[in-house]
């Protein structure tokens, strides 16, 4: 444990971030494990990936995200609902 009152505040600052990060995180997985169940049961997925691509974008500007893997993810879980729609 820290000595040092700065280092005592930042641990507290680190675990407040730590957690906002976590929830955050495990929320953005779960809007595209919901788009991809949808998907593999030939629901409507539309409304899925709406929701999924606004959780990653806002991930992105948080910067709890790279910008390249949200293209990335943005861009397989689109093209699934797109092959899905044939």
């Amino acid at each position: 444990m820290a000595n040092i009152k700065s280092q005592i505040k930042r641990n507290r600052q680190n675990a407040v971030r730590e957690a906002r990060n976590k929830s955050a995180k495990s929320e953005l997985r779960t809007r595209v494990k919901a788009v991809r169940s949808a998907v593999a049961s030939n629901e409507d997925a539309t409304e899925a990936l709406r929701t999924a691509q606004k959780e990653i974008d806002q991930a992105v500007s948080k910067g709890r995200v790279h910008p390249r893997t949200a293209a990335r993810r943005k861009s397989r879980l689109a093209k699934a609902v797109n092959n899905q729609a044939r």
